[in-house]
C-alpha cells in the first residue's frame, strides 16, 4: 500500500445473507484530504465506515487504514482511527474532563500526557469552561463537539465523521465545519458522510456518492458540476425583451427567456465548455455591437445538489 493513503480500498463489499449493502468499492484517500461521501440512507455510507473501522470484516476485497490491513491487522488500524458516530453515547453523569479522562485511558494515555490533550481538544472547541460541566446538560452541538474532542484524543491519522453537524444550530455547525478544515493536516485523513451537500462542498477536495452500495460518482465538485454539461450564462438588459431574447451567434443556445426581468440565460451549443476568458468577451462583444443595453453578464452557479440528484436517478433508472 501507498504510504500517501491514509485509505485505500479494491473491491470492497458486505454481504448481509443474501444482500449486498456495499459491493465493489474502491475508495483513495490521501493524506491531507477531505473526502465527503454522500449518498442517500441505505447507500451503505455506515457499514463501509464500520468496515473501515474494522468493526465489520469485509465479505470480499480489502481495505487499509493507515497503512494497515483491516483483515488482518484490526487492532492497529482502530488504534489509528477516530470515529464520530451519529449516535456517539455519551455518559451523561460523567463531566466533561471524567468522559475524556475515560476515553483517554481506553486509548493507553496517562498522566500528564492526557492531562495535556484534554486541555488541548477541550480548548480547540471551545470547551475549556465546561471542564467540570455534566454532559446531560450541554446542548446538541456542545455534545457533538465533545464527541469530537474524544475522537482526536489519540491524535488518529484517520478521522470517520458521520453526521458531524446533524441537528446542530447554524452558529454550531459553522464551528464545526471550520474545525474539520483546521484538522487536515499533511498526517491525516479525514472522511465525512454527510446529507448536507452544501456542508460536503464547502469543507471536502473530493467527494465520492454512494448509491445502492456503489460509487457511482467521484471527483472534486467542479469535476462532478462538469457532468451537467455546459456552464449557463445569465444577460440582464436594461430594456424589455417584448417577447423574444435578441439574435444570438450559432456558437451558443437560449436556453430560457424571463421577461419580466429583462434577462436571459444562454449556453454553449456544442456541448463543449470553452474557456469563459474565451468565449465570453466575443459574445459580450457582440451584444453590444448589436445594441443590446447589457447590465450583466453573470455565469450561473450550478450547485452539488443537482449533480447529486442527477447521478442517483440516473442509476435507479
Amino acid at each position: 500500500m501507498s504510504e500517501a493513503f491514509g485509505i485505500l480500498t479494491q473491491d470492497l463489499g458486505k454481504r448481509f445473507d443474501d444482500f449486498w449493502a456495499v459491493r465493489q468499492v474502491n475508495l483513495q484517500v490521501r493524506y491531507g484530504e477531505v473526502l465527503a461521501l454522500l449518498g442517500p440512507n441505505g447507500a451503505g455510507k455506515t457499514t463501509t465506515l464500520r468496515m473501515l473501522t474494522a468493526v465489520l470484516q469485509p465479505s470480499r476485497g480489502q481495505a487499509w487504514v493507515a497503512g494497515y490491513s483491516v483483515r488482518h491487522h484490526p487492532q492497529r488500524v482502530r488504534a489509528r482511527v477516530g470515529v464520530l458516530t451519529e449516535q456517539h453515547g455519551l455518559y451523561k453523569r460523567m463531566t466533561a474532563g471524567e468522559y475524556l479522562r475515560f476515553f483517554g485511558r481506553l486509548y493507553g494515555l496517562e498522566g500528564a500526557d492526557l492531562e495535556a490533550r484534554i486541555e488541548k481538544w477541550l480548548h480547540f472547541f471551545g470547551l475549556e469552561h465546561y471542564y467540570n460541566r455534566r454532559v446531560g446538560g450541554f446542548s446538541k452541538g456542545m455534545r457533538q463537539k465533545l464527541a469530537l474532542a474524544r475522537a482526536l484524543l489519540h491524535e488518529p491519522q484517520v478521522l470517520l465523521l458521520d453526521e458531524p453537524t446533524s441537528a446542530m444550530d447554524p452558529a454550531s455547525a459553522r464551528q464545526v465545519r471550520n474545525a474539520i478544515r483546521e484538522l487536515r493536516s499533511s498526517e491525516r485523513a479525514i472522511v465525512v458522510c454527510t446529507h448536507n451537500l452544501p456542508e460536503a462542498e464547502e469543507i471536502a477536495d473530493r467527494i465520492a456518492i454512494l448509491h445502492r452500495g456503489r460509487i457511482v460518482a467521484a471527483g472534486t465538485p467542479q469535476e462532478l458540476k462538469a457532468r451537467l454539461g455546459p456552464p449557463e450564462f445569465e444577460v440582464v438588459l436594461a430594456r424589455p425583451l417584448q417577447g423574444s431574447p435578441p439574435p444570438v451567434p450559432a456558437e451558443v443556445q437560449v436556453t430560457r427567456v424571463e421577461e419580466r426581468s429583462f434577462r436571459f440565460y444562454w449556453r454553449s451549443s456544442n456541448g463543449e465548455t470553452p474557456p469563459p476568458e474565451a468565449l465570453n468577451p466575443r459574445l459580450l462583444a457582440w451584444l453590444l455591437t448589436h445594441q443590446w443595453p447589457v447590465v450583466a453578464f453573470i455565469p450561473v452557479p450550478r450547485s452539488l445538489e443537482e449533480v447529486y440528484l442527477k447521478v442517483v436517478e440516473h442509476d435507479g433508472a
